[in-house]
C-alpha cells in the first residue's frame, strides 16, 4: 500500500493567512463579485496586515517518490524496536511511553532499504518547502541530521519541545489509529505574552494560542525547528508509529 495520495494533502499555512487576511480586508474594501476583485479600501478605515507567519507545511509523502509501503515502514518499525535493547533501555530510564529510537540508533537508512527510499522523499520535500521559505542558502543545503522511530502506545504522550540546532524538523505518520491523537503547535510568541489577555474561544485560525493538525496516514509535516510542539495523550487502544527528522544547514 502506497503512503498517502492526493494533492489535497497539500497545505502552506502561509497561503492560509493570506486568505485571512482577504477576507479582513473584504469587510472594508468591498467585494465586487461581477468584476471577482475588490474595490480599493477606503482611506478613512484602519489597515491591518499580519505579519511573521509561522508556516506548516502538510503533503503526502507519494508527491515525491520514491514510494513507500506502509505495511513494509510499519513491520520495519517493529523490527528494530524489537531488537534496539540500547533504546528500549533509555526509554525505560528516561520515562518515555512506548519505544523511540532517537537516542540510540543513527543509521536507519544503513538498517533498511525502506527507510533509505524515505529519506529520498522527504529530501525532495524539504527543498520544496525550503523554497516556499525562500531561505537564502548560499552555497551550502538542507541536510538531514536526525531521522528517529517513535512508538506511542495507549495513554502515551510527547511532551512539549523544540528541536535546537536544526532548521527544519517533520514527521511522517505511519501508523495512526482513530483518537490517536493530534500534533499540538504552539504560537512561539506565547512567553511573551504575560499580560495579553486569553484569545476567544472561537477566534480565528492565524490568532490562536494553540492549533491542533490531525494527521492521515501517510502524511508528511514540516515545520521550522523553532516551533514548539507537542503530542497529546494516545487515545486509541493500538500505538501510534512515526517517523521523525531534522534537517540543518551546512
Amino acid at each position: 500500500m502506497e503512503l498517502g495520495g492526493g494533492d489535497w494533502h497539500r497545505q502552506l499555512l502561509p497561503r492560509t493567512a493570506e486568505v485571512f487576511t482577504t477576507s479582513r480586508i473584504s469587510d472594508r474594501a468591498g467585494f465586487n463579485p461581477a468584476l471577482r476583485r475588490f474595490s480599493p479600501p477606503d482611506p478613512a478605515m484602519p489597515e491591518i496586515t499580519n505579519l511573521f507567519v509561522t508556516p506548516l507545511y502538510r503533503a503526502a509523502l507519494s508527491e515525491h517518490g520514491p514510494k513507500i509501503d506502509a505495511e513494509e515502514l510499519a513491520n520495519s518499525c517493529y523490527s528494530i524496536a524489537e531488537d534496539d535493547e540500547a533504546g528500549q533501555e533509555w526509554c525505560e530510564e528516561n520515562g518515555y511511553p512506548g519505544y523511540t529510537s532517537y537516542a540510540s540508533l543513527t543509521d536507519l537508512p544503513w538498517r533498511f532499504p525502506i527507510f533509505a527510499d524515505l529519506v529520498a522523499s522527504l529530501d525532495k520535500h524539504v527543498a520544496a518547502f525550503a523554497e516556499e521559505l525562500e531561505f537564502d542558502l548560499g552555497d551550502k543545503e538542507l541536510k538531514l541530521e536526525d531521522l528517529w522511530i517513535n512508538i506511542l502506545p495507549e495513554g502515551g504522550t510527547h511532551a512539549s519541545h523544540i528541536h535546537p540546532h536544526s532548521v527544519i524538523s517533520g514527521t511522517t505518520y505511519v501508523l495512526m489509529p482513530e483518537g490517536a491523537g493530534a500534533l499540538k503547535l504552539e504560537d512561539p510568541r506565547l512567553p511573551m505574552m504575560m499580560a495579553a489577555p486569553p484569545r476567544r474561544r472561537k477566534a480565528r485560525e492565524e490568532l490562536r494560542t494553540f492549533h491542533y493538525v490531525a494527521p492521515k496516514v501517510g502524511d508528511v509535516l514540516l515545520w521550522e525547528s523553532w516551533l514548539r510542539h507537542e503530542v497529546p495523550m494516545n487515545m486509541a487502544e493500538d500505538e501510534r508509529i512515526s517517523v521523525s527528522f531534522n534537517y540543518g544547514w551546512g
